[in-house]
């Protein structure tokens, strides 16, 4: 009884008072984190390698989230390509293959179960290209109207001056 009282005081020291479920939950969720990250860098060699003309050479695998039970996994997809047809039949064609990625991503890496692999389309790059582009713009504008109101003054003091 003694010994028992005394390995659950070195846990809650060792654990900083943390209770045995809470430490799970972490432990679960770190695990969860490392198979998604792994099952991304897999998908990412399998994309890269694949020869389909109709996928993107700029295809590049954003997130995984795979379900607990590893039943799905949802595989965000960015193409960076100007023309959105483009885009979308990279998509369309990866989940086409997606029998073929998952047996590949079997022979990659050991987990218990490969998930069913949904491909989306993620638009963040190119949402993140747009806004640059807006503050570019923006930037310039600003210049050109600096640049204006300095000449006004200029030409102000000028007039002044041969006054």
């Amino acid at each position: 009884m003694q010994r028992r009282a005394r390995t659950t005081e070195i846990k809650m020291q060792h654990f900083g008072g943390r209770d045995s479920k809470s430490e799970r939950e972490l432990m679960a969720s770190v695990r969860y984190d490392r198979i998604n990250e792994e099952i991304k860098k897999a998908l990412s060699e399998i994309v890269r390698e694949m020869k389909d003309p109709r996928i993107s050479p700029m295809t590049t695998i954003m997130l995984v989230e795979a379900t607990n039970d590893l039943k799905l996994a949802k595989v965000r997809v960015s193409v960076y390509d100007k023309d959105d047809s483009v885009r979308k039949e990279t998509v369309a064609q990866l989940n086409r293959a997606e029998g073929f990625i998952a047996r590949e991503l079997g022979r990659r890496i050991d987990i218990r179960r490969i998930p069913t692999l949904k491909f989306t389309l993620d638009d963040s790059i190119e949402y993140s290209v747009h806004i640059s582009e807006i503050i570019n713009k923006l930037q310039t504008e600003r210049a050109q109207l600096d640049a204006n109101r300095n000449n006004a003054e200029e030409d102000k003091e000028n007039t002044q001056n041969e006054d």
